[in-house]
């Protein structure tokens, strides 16, 4: 008897492993959560530039008053300038030609009220801060603070025509932003979220 308790204490051991071995959880019965990423202030401030500094927007936005074309950003044909309203001269009014929608015909674009930014946000030979700086300011962005500059960075027509651009004159479609329509519109709404923050000089 005293043989057998060893031998039966052993038994029920092994049999209380192996049932707990085949009840226990296992680690991969779990669902993991991935934590969302942080995006750090500066890295979507650079995102929102990378779209702000392609020659779909800076086209429009020159600092010699001479509006620009294509991905070369050449100046625009037909010698047109500025304009006393930032829509060309009385002769040559950008609506002449710009309708408001692309003419897929002749690859000339275009959008509502198609003309250049007012020359006091001419961001050419600007460096993204600078732009920022010009872009946050209410003396140089038309008296804008930021519940409105969000609302024309992500409905204006004109702005959102970037990711509609047509065809060129030789039917090639047209270069868009780096970024999606929609990353953009999240870009701007995260970056003026967190503060509109410029990173440091």
């Amino acid at each position: 008897m005293k043989k057998s308790l060893p031998l039966l204490f052993l038994l029920v051991l092994l049999t209380g492993m192996l049932f707990g071995l085949n009840t226990s959880v296992h680690v991969s019965n779990y669902k993991t959560i991935d934590k969302p990423v942080e995006v750090s202030n500066e890295t979507t401030f650079h995102q929102l530039m990378d779209v702000l500094t392609h020659p779909r927007c800076m086209n429009c936005h020159p600092t010699d008053n001479i509006p620009k074309q294509g991905m070369e950003r050449q100046p625009h044909h037909f010698d047109m300038a500025r304009g006393a309203d930032d829509h060309g001269f009385e002769a040559t009014q950008c609506h002449t030609c710009h309708q408001k929608e692309n003419n897929p015909y002749s690859g000339v674009p275009g959008a509502p009220h198609w003309g250049l930014a007012p020359a006091s946000m001419g961001w050419q030979g600007l460096t993204r801060i600078e732009i920022a700086e010009r872009l946050l300011n209410t003396e140089t962005n038309g008296g804008k603070n930021h519940e409105a500059l969000v609302e024309h960075l992500t409905k204006d027509a004109l702005v959102l025509w970037a990711w509609n651009p047509g065809v060129d004159a030789n039917g090639v479609e047209r270069e868009k932003p780096p970024l999606s329509k929609e990353e953009y519109i999240a870009v701007v709404e995260k970056w003026f979220a967190d503060g509109a923050v410029i990173p440091t000089k």
